[in-house]
């Protein structure tokens, strides 16, 4: 007897069946890498923000704690006529201007005669401030000058301990970067383009100053440039200070920068 063979028939997919599961596939995984891309952007814009705002918090408490202790200890405070051992003024300024025996003009909003030796600066003024103080009383004697000054979009700090010389000279060879990307004294192009975005800041389309000031008075503290005879270092009783602070990268969907502004007060306390 013969044994007739069945050939049986396998089943599977054809061609075109094959070509229209991978074109499906591709735009599939095309649309998920697209969406995994945008995500690790918005991810990357955010960290900096993030990232932008922790400095700028951190380094305006650190200069709020440093107004605060500005002139301690006076003068008063010991007998001894070393400059080291106390604070001749809370703010101290170039020896140019006679510091500390002659007092000088500060300069919030322009002008003030308490120059520093860089051409064009002024010390206390929009975006430099020297603070004399002694910042660890518990550990040492020694006074300091603490001094904070913006060169382009860099915030910088430095301390040195105070001598005789120079306030300006002493404490310009210890400056090391601070905050990064400060943009509070933008051009007048750049603030437009801020403006675009956030047209809260910037008020009038000028700088922001860093610091701004309110003195003694015979009545009370008042803005230090209309305090006139009272618009003195010495004088100075807070100093108000505003970081604005632009993330390094805009916006991975929009393109506009990411701006932070933070405000905060420090207040002189010594001597009362």
């Amino acid at each position: 007897m013969r044994r007739i063979r069945g050939k049986a028939r396998q089943a599977g997919f054809t061609l075109i069946e094959m070509l229209v599961a991978l074109g499906i596939f591709l735009l599939v995984m095309g649309a998920a890498f697209t969406l995994l891309s945008s995500s690790q952007q918005r991810y990357q814009t955010e960290s900096q923000v993030l990232t932008s705002f922790q400095e700028a918090r951190l380094a305006l408490d650190q200069i709020v704690r440093d107004v605060d202790d500005a002139g301690y200890p006076p003068p008063t405070y010991f007998m001894s006529s070393a400059p080291q051992n106390s604070a001749s003024s809370p703010f101290a300024w170039s020896l140019g201007a006679g510091y500390p025996n002659t007092s000088c003009l500060i300069a919030t909003g322009g002008g003030g005669s308490c120059t520093t030796a860089t051409a064009g600066n002024t010390s206390p003024g929009d975006f430099d401030l020297i603070i004399e103080t002694n910042p660890t009383p518990q550990t040492s004697a020694n006074v300091f000058w603490i001094r904070y000054q913006l060169l382009g979009t860099t915030l910088y700090r430095g301390t040195a301990p105070k001598v005789s010389g120079d306030p300006d000279a002493a404490t310009s060879a210890q400056l090391v970067p601070f905050v990064q990307n400060v943009i509070n004294n933008s051009s007048s192009a750049q603030i437009a383009q801020y403006q675009s975005t956030y047209p809260g800041m910037f008020p009038g389309g000028a700088p922001v100053p860093i610091f701004s000031y309110n003195c003694d008075t015979a009545a009370a503290p008042s803005p230090c440039p209309g305090a006139l005879t009272y618009n003195s270092p010495a004088n100075i009783r807070d100093v108000v200070v505003t970081l604005i602070v632009s993330a390094p990268t805009p916006d991975a969907t929009s393109g506009v920068p990411r701006i932070v502004q933070l405000s905060g007060r420090g207040r002189r306390v010594n001597p009362n």
